[in-house]
C-alpha cells in the first residue's frame, strides 16, 4: 500500500516530503525512476539498521521496500508506459505500412548488417503505448512468423506522434 499511496501523491505533483523531493529532482535532472531513488535512499538507512540492530529485520524490510518501489513506478507511469520496439524482418515494408497506417505510430528505418550472415537488414524502430503492443505483435507475426522482435521499457519519451495527432 505504501507504493500505491506514494505513487498517487507524486502523480498528482504532491509530495510527502523526505526522499520524495530528492527523488523528483533526480528524475527531472537525470531521468532516474522515482521508485529506484526511493529504494536507494532506503537501502542506505537499512544498511545502518542491519549493522546496529538485526540483519534479518533489515532484509525483510528491504523486500518490502523493493516491492513498494516497483508499485510506485507502476502507479506513476501507469499503463501509459511506452514501449520501444525493434523489428527485423524480410517483410519490413508491410510491417512499416501497418505500424504507420493501422497503429498510427511513426517508424524509423535503420540499416543493419547481420553479424552471422553478413546480410544487409532493415531494422524498424517504433515507440508505442503498452496497450498497442499485443496488436503490433499480432500483425508482425501475421506478416512474418520468423521476425525478430525486441520490446523494451522506456523511461521517458519526448516528441510527438505523426501527422496532426496530439503530443504525448
Amino acid at each position: 500500500m505504501r507504493g500505491v499511496g506514494a505513487g498517487l501523491v507524486l502523480r498528482s505533483w504532491g509530495s510527502a516530503g523526505g526522499t520524495d523531493i530528492l527523488s523528483v529532482i533526480l528524475l527531472d535532472r537525470f531521468s532516474i525512476r522515482l521508485g529506484s531513488t526511493v529504494l536507494g535512499f532506503n537501502i542506505i538507512v537499512l544498511t545502518a539498521a542491519a549493522i546496529l540492530f538485526s540483519l534479518e529485520g533489515a532484509l525483510y524490510t528491504l523486500v518490502y521496500m523493493y516491492v513498494s518501489s516497483v508499485v510506485l513506478n507502476i502507479v506513476v507511469t501507469g499503463l501509459s508506459q511506452r514501449k520501444a520496439v525493434f523489428i527485423i524482418s524480410s517483410h519490413w515494408q508491410w510491417i512499416l505500412e501497418t505500424v504507420v497506417h493501422e497503429i498510427r505510430r511513426g517508424v524509423t528505418r535503420i540499416r543493419g548488417q547481420g553479424g552471422y550472415t553478413d546480410k544487409e537488414e532493415q531494422i524498424l524502430f517504433t515507440v508505442i503505448a503498452f496497450r498497442e503492443l499485443p496488436r503490433l505483435k499480432e500483425r508482425v507475426k501475421q506478416a512474418d512468423p520468423r521476425a525478430f522482435v525486441v520490446v523494451q521499457d522506456t523511461l521517458e519519451v519526448v516528441g510527438h506522434r505523426i501527422g496532426n495527432q496530439p503530443h504525448w
